[in-house]
């Protein structure tokens, strides 16, 4: 199965897992794990905006950053920005935060609310140039089901 295919497969299951409920903190738990788990990739996770800053939420992998401030960082930026960002090497990011050495390539997709942006899904590669516009489309497409 290809990355477009296994992206459609999966975008049943984390609508599924989000319709009739109504808590947001276990949507991001179980879609982080399902994207995690099926995927395979070595940080998935959440981080949500809370008092003028991203706060680490549900997530999969090693430990992270807890704090993440407006502008900095990729999830940051990607708040900021409004819109995905998709980093081939975090290396080369002006300002990249390195929760872990590991991390090598990065997408950060915002989740809106109407127009308010109330979280990011974060998701980190231990390989470079890991994400594409395949990823970018489908990912945006699934965090719609969280808010």
């Amino acid at each position: 199965m290809n990355k477009e295919e296994h992206y459609k497969s999966l975008l049943p299951q984390v609508k599924a897992l989000c319709e009739g409920e109504t808590d947001i903190i276990a949507k991001m738990a179980n879609v982080s794990a399902l994207l995690h788990n099926e995927l395979g990739f070595w940080w998935t996770g959440f981080y949500r905006v809370i008092d003028n800053e991203l706060l680490l939420g549900p997530f999969q992998g090693p430990i992270a950053c807890v704090h993440i401030a407006y502008g900095r960082g990729v999830c940051g930026t990607a708040w900021k920005e409004r819109r995905t960002l998709v980093v081939p090497d975090v290396e080369e990011f002006p300002g990249h935060i390195a929760c872990s050495s590991e991390s090598r390539s990065e997408i950060v997709v915002p989740v809106f609310r109407g127009d308010e942006i109330i979280a990011v899904l974060d998701i980190d590669s231990r390989e470079l140039s890991t994400f594409d516009d395949t990823d970018r489309r489908w990912l945006e497409e699934a965090v719609k089901y969280i808010p």
